[in-house]
């Protein structure tokens, strides 16, 4: 099964290359001493004869295995063998997020929270190992149906940590065998996720949420998530939620999202400042996340206000006190005032409470934060032309001060190169997607490729060209647009599209558990790292660890560095084979499968 999709592409794309350069290099020392040794009356004698197209086929060729060969010899002195694949890891790493160590951060001297944060530098592995799944581990369910119905053996909470969670969370969840299901009418908001989201409408003056795009909420980053209730339903109206929680060693939010295939990531606001621009979101959601906004002089409170756009909102659903002290002499401490005091400084405005919910908007008015603090009113002016109706997609938007400019040929450029891309790729892989593999439970007659592929990460988003392909395909994909660091920082241009994304150095680790992607995208990234500081193999085994057992990888570059990327591929035991795009330049594809390993 393995090598299925290989002989169809082989039938297709031609042979496999060659599996040892010393072979070809030796082919190549024995041809040319042959034409060295031939008199030179011969050789212009053959060579009148040969058809001009043919010699310049031959010398393509040669050049492009000469530059081949010269890759292999280098990967060769850096130690990569080819034949040598990579072993597994042991069982203690099957959920192994590297840079999180708190017992190695508090030797640091880390502290105040700080001991539960991402720490690369602490971190450096030696170990080169492919981390393998749990021994109870399957292939998710397809979309809509995985969004409700998970594999408990694929996230790390047990059946005694699930019953000891409390009432309200097994209503939200039922822990039935090997499946936990997940009741969109339930959450761990007490009338229901759906009520809730009618009743922040309704305190927006909406008629119903099925409005809230149109009244220019389109991107909700949603503090500690929980199980991704709330997102779930955002999901269903067309709206971007983006879940943001800490580390957790058990039980995560982060995890369980992105196996629900909802947008997740995490990070720690707590001691670091969130990994996203100003003026990025519409809605910050915070549905008891456990926050004391009060707290370190409301920095987390100033946080959410740098996040958020001018005329977004920001939701608080949570007691207005809570106990402190032990039984006999419990006292309530006010957790509202503090926040209601540093919201007028910020120049929020109170537009409506119910119950525990408290809606805030962050004005426009750029007299009141002249008034108030100077750097605020800057980026209010900044981002005043933020409050608009649903952008056409593929318009660019005007250019903002913060924002590099992007030319609009350009930008019409790349929208179109991205839709034939994408037509491409549903062409190449749907008949591999689906040549093996029997029909899972919840699959009726799944039309190619939904069922495979949710979770995306685009690991070098450029404008989000991908993304806003796959939205116009109607494609049932949402898209983690990462920029790199180092590269022209579209960041905010990619956020303000509406899309999910993050700056990230990929010479690290990307904050994420394993087996959360179903397809990992790069174009042109491995020509960028190859003048950085990082390691190709180390790059490789992250990619594995993120990317879910038969997920896939695509990879766009230059001939050069994707030969690399396939010897690479071999070490971490992907099936892997380049695709010449026939298109008169040395661009190619390397098109890649994670198989299912189990031992």
């Amino acid at each position: 099964m393995r090598s299925s999709w290989f002989n169809k592409l082989s039938i297709k794309f031609g042979p496999r290359p060659p599996v040892s350069w010393l072979i070809l290099c030796l082919i190549s020392l024995l041809a040319l001493i042959a034409v060295l040794g031939s008199s030179s009356s011969n050789v212009v004698d053959s060579t009148s004869h040969i058809p001009v197209s043919l010699i310049y086929t031959n010398y393509r060729r040669i050049k492009e295995q000469a530059a081949v060969d010269y890759l292999e010899l280098s990967s060769v002195s850096l130690g990569v063998t080819r034949q040598r694949e990579l072993g597994l890891c042991g069982k203690e790493r099957e959920n192994f997020v590297p840079c999180y160590n708190v017992s190695a951060n508090l030797l640091a001297g880390f502290k105040d929270g700080e001991e539960f944060d991402r720490h690369c530098e602490l971190s450096r592995e030696a170990q080169r190992c492919l981390v393998r799944p749990p021994k109870d581990y399957k292939i998710p369910l397809r979309w809509p149906t995985g969004r409700d119905v998970i594999w408990s053996g694929n996230v790390k909470i047990s059946k005694d940590q699930f019953l000891s969670s409390g009432s309200m969370t097994k209503r939200l969840m039922l822990l039935e065998e090997n499946q936990i299901a997940f009741h969109s009418d339930d959450g761990l908001i007490f009338d229901g996720v759906k009520d809730y989201s009618r009743q922040l409408a309704e305190m927006l003056g909406l008629g119903s949420d099925s409005e809230f795009a149109q009244s220019g909420v389109r991107t909700i980053l949603d503090i500690n998530c929980g199980f991704g209730s709330f997102g779930a339903h955002l999901a269903s109206l067309k709206l971007m939620a983006v879940c943001i929680a800490a580390y957790e060693a058990t039980g995560s939010q982060v995890q369980l999202a992105l196996e629900r295939g909802l947008p997740a990531m995490i990070g720690n606001f707590i001691t670091r400042q969130l990994p996203y621009p100003s003026l990025s979101y519409d809605m910050v959601h915070c549905a008891k996340c456990g926050v004391i906004w009060g707290e370190k002089d409301g920095l987390n409170l100033i946080e959410i206000d740098r996040v958020l756009k001018p005329g977004g909102y920001f939701v608080l659903t949570s007691p207005t006190s809570i106990p402190q002290g032990s039984s006999s002499r419990e006292k309530k401490i006010d957790v509202l005032t503090p926040i209601q005091e540093l919201a007028h400084k910020l120049c929020w405005n109170l537009l409506a409470q119910q119950d525990e919910t408290f809606l805030w908007q962050k004005t426009a008015d750029i007299d009141c934060h002249s008034s108030r603090n100077h750097a605020v009113g800057d980026l209010a002016n900044a981002g005043s032309q933020y409050r608009r109706d649903l952008l056409d997609l593929n318009r660019p938007p005007l250019s903002l001060k913060f924002m590099e400019r992007v030319q609009p040929e350009d930008f019409y450029e790349d929208a179109q190169v991205w839709r034939s891309a994408l037509r491409n790729y549903w062409s190449l892989l749907t008949p591999l997607i689906f040549s093996d593999h029997p029909k899972r439970p919840g699959d009726e007659d799944p039309l190619p490729p939904f069922n495979m592929i949710r979770n995306v990460m685009d690991m070098n988003a450029n404008y989000g060209g991908l993304n806003a392909a796959l939205l116009e395909e109607k494609k049932s994909a949402w898209v983690m647009n990462v920029v790199p660091a180092r590269t022209s920082n579209t960041l905010p241009l990619i956020l303000y599209r509406g899309f999910a994304g993050v700056l990230h150095d990929w010479c690290e680790p990307f904050p994420t558990y394993p087996r959360t992607y179903d397809m990992l995208h790069a174009n042109g990234l491995l020509s960028h790292l190859s003048s950085e500081r990082c390691s190709m193999i180390d790059l490789f085994l992250e990619m594995d660890r993120v990317l879910r057992p038969e997920g896939w990888v695509i990879l766009s570059d230059k001939l050069g560095a994707i030969e690399m990327a396939r010897t690479i591929a071999t070490q971490v035991r992907w099936d892997a084979r380049v695709i010449d795009l026939q298109n008169g330049n040395d661009q190619r594809l390397l098109v890649c499968q994670k198989p299912f390993v189990k031992k």
